[in-house]
Parts: structure tokens; C-alpha cells; sequence
């Protein structure tokens, strides 16, 4: 009976590298897992030492002095375990008030006791939401947002989006909460469910361009310049999956030249997206030119399993009942929205800050100060 002659390294059948493949996704996969469960280990340890100091607290009626004593001894007892600092252990008790209604078990990841005391936290926070986030990712939460709902709300996103504490904490600092599917848009009218619904909640409004530094009046050309300049910040801001296609991307339509402002690919839609940049504010004949553009993109660009072209009007100032007036009578599915190139300071910061002239009679006194005429030497 011939053997089967030894798969060349060099030429591996098609076979072998389907099954290099399996193996790699199954590894990683196995990685994934693996770093899911310390993940969850770890939340049910904090919880339940949380849960351990305020229980006796109670019992005992300790103060928060015990927590700096407890800090000292378990780093004198287990000095090659970090995580037991003061601060770190303030945490953990804070984390067990604040979901105390959840009795972690142990038992696989993601399985959770819920008691009867409070059933609005317990139906906001579930079991694979609480172990399933990093802790860092709740120290955060904690700090930041006080709102249940809204903590549950970045949880999710923070989890789908893959955010790190570095860029949960800016989506937290700039309202993203607020600002998810509040474009104004005709998705409802020209897109099935729940297709118009997924689209409405990629878009936001405003979006917040706080890295350029443009100075009025600017043209719309600076702002896309600076936006490509910025990509990787553009990105973030726009969200998860849309991926770059081009910069006054060229269309060629019965012999005429039209260029599109940005044309990006979402992943997750399945579609491409237009985004045209406007100056100033919103004027009706803009959904009608981007109407033009999404129906090019759809004939041209498009594949079979696309979903239709998505439209995004910026503008600086939209005035949402015009918007939605000039979209009602559009057949492409069109978004638009605002942008901000600065935060504004919040109103008590504002009237606590002293005003340039101010300023200049402090510096004045001072230097009156330092320096008396000589009529004042008398």
C-alpha cells in the first residue's frame, strides 16, 4: 500500500491551509476566553471583598479608618499581589454599595444571583455586563456617572465598541449618551426595520471636532483638510466601523466632474456613506445635491450585497424642522447633523473666570506695586 507523500512546506494544499487557519482562529478564540474569565475572577474578588469590609463595618461598626490599616497589612502579608492600595480598596467597597443587589455565585462566567432589593439596578446591570467590563472600566463608571441608566448605557457601548478607559472616559466627558441618534434624518421613511434603526443610533449629533484649530471665517476646504490631517481622531468621533475610502473622491457623470467631500465604507451597515461639510447653516438645496451623490454611489460604487448609500450633511448650525422639511421629500436615506470645533465652557465656569479687563487692572495694581512713583516716596 503507497503512502501519501509529505505536504511541501512550501507548497501547502489548500486543505492544509484552511486547517493553519482553524487552528489560529480556535487559539485565539481560547485567548479571548481566557481573558474573559481572569476579567470576571477578578470583579467577583473586588465585589466579594467590598461586600466582606462593609458587612463588618456594619457589624463592628468600624469607620473608614480600618480600610489605610487593611491596605498596610495586605501588603505586608501578600507583597507580591498588586491591586490593595487605599484607593484601589475604597473602591471595591464603593463597588459592592453600588451593586450590592447582585450576589456573585461561583459558578461559570457570567452567572449571577440577583436579589429582590433593588429589581430597576439589577434589570440595568446583568451578569454579563458587570463581569464582562474591566475594572478600570467601573472605577470610572463609578466616578463619572451616577445615573443608572446611563452607567448601563456606556457599559454597553464601552463592550460593543471596544473602548479603552482612556476613551470611555473621553466619551463620558463630551456627552457621547446624549449625542447617539440625534441627527435629524429621513431613515424612518426610507429605510426598513431594523435597518433605520442601527443607522440612526451610528450617527450623532453634534459631533465634536475639538482637535482643529480653525478661526473664523475658515472655508469648508480647511475643515476637510484638517479633518484627513486628523484621521485617526476623525475616526474615533465618527465611531465604530467606518473605514476611509477618499477625499474629494471623483465621479464622473455624462462628461461632467463631481467630487464628493469624504466618502467612507461602514462595516457593520454594509454601506457607504457620504458625508458632505457645510459652513454655516443648513439650507435646503444641500439634501437634494446629496441626494445626487447617494444615488451615483448606489449605480456606480455599490455592490449587489450593499445596503443602500447613506447620506451625512455637517453643518455648523442645522435647523432641525428644515432638515427634516427637505428630507421628507427625498428618496435616499440622508442624515444631518452639527459639528463643534470647541466646547463651550460651562456657564459657572464662565462667570467664575475674571474677564480681560480684570486681568489687566491686577497686573496694573501689581506693577504699581512693585515699582511706586516717586510722589508716593514723599
Amino acid at each position: 500500500m503507497s503512502k501519501q507523500p509529505p505536504i511541501s512546506p512550501a507548497h501547502p494544499s489548500q486543505g492544509y491551509a484552511s486547517l493553519l487557519t482553524d487552528i489560529k482562529q480556535r487559539v485565539r478564540q481560547a485567548q479571548v476566553r481566557a481573558m474573559l474569565s481572569v476579567n470576571a475572577e477578578l470583579i467577583r474578588l473586588y465585589w466579594g471583598i467590598g461586600q466582606m469590609i462593609h458587612e463588618r463595618q456594619q457589624q463592628e461598626g468600624w469607620g473608614a479608618g480600618v480600610i489605610p490599616r487593611l491596605a498596610r497589612d495586605l501588603h505586608n502579608e501578600l507583597p507580591e499581589e498588586k491591586g490593595f492600595s487605599e484607593r484601589n480598596i475604597k473602591q471595591m467597597l464603593a463597588f459592592y454599595r453600588e451593586y450590592a443587589q447582585l450576589s456573585f455565585v461561583q459558578q461559570p462566567a457570567a452567572q449571577i444571583e440577583v436579589k429582590q432589593k433593588m429589581p430597576q439596578a439589577a434589570a440595568l446591570f446583568t451578569a454579563e455586563l458587570i463581569l464582562a467590563l474591566p475594572w478600570t472600566h467601573h472605577a470610572v463608571l463609578m466616578a463619572k456617572v451616577k445615573d443608572h441608566a446611563t452607567r448601563s448605557w456606556y457599559m454597553q457601548a464601552a463592550l460593543e465598541h471596544g473602548w479603552s478607559r482612556n476613551i470611555l472616559l473621553m466619551q463620558i466627558e463630551t456627552a457621547a449618551h446624549q449625542r447617539h441618534g440625534q441627527a435629524a434624518s429621513n431613515f424612518a421613511l426610507r429605510l426598513p426595520k431594523p435597518e433605520s434603526d442601527l443607522v440612526q443610533q451610528t450617527l450623532k449629533d453634534p459631533y465634536l471636532f475639538d482637535f482643529l484649530t480653525l478661526s473664523d471665517p475658515f472655508h469648508e476646504r480647511e475643515l476637510e483638510t484638517g479633518l484627513i490631517a486628523h484621521l485617526e481622531k476623525f475616526l474615533l468621533e465618527l465611531g465604530q466601523g467606518f473605514a476611509f475610502v477618499g477625499r474629494q473622491y471623483h465621479l464622473d457623470i455624462g462628461d461632467q466632474d463631481f467630487y464628493i467631500d469624504l466618502l467612507f465604507y461602514h462595516l457593520k451597515l454594509r454601506c457607504y456613506v457620504v458625508i458632505e461639510l457645510k459652513r454655516g447653516d443648513f439650507k435646503p438645496e444641500y439634501a437634494g445635491k446629496m441626494s445626487f451623490y447617494c444615488s451615483v454611489v448606489d449605480d456606480q460604487l455599490r455592490h449587489p450585497s450593499d445596503q443602500p448609500t447613506v447620506g451625512l450633511i455637517l453643518c455648523q448650525q442645522p435647523n432641525r424642522v428644515l432638515a427634516e422639511y427637505a428630507l421628507r421629500g427625498v428618496e435616499q436615506p440622508i442624515g444631518v447633523s452639527s459639528y463643534e470645533l470647541t466646547r463651550a465652557l460651562p456657564q459657572d465656569l464662565q462667570t467664575s473666570l475674571p474677564s480681560i479687563e480684570q486681568i489687566e487692572a491686577e497686573l496694573q495694581g501689581l506693577d504699581e506695586a512693585a515699582h511706586p512713583s516717586s510722589s508716593s516716596n514723599i
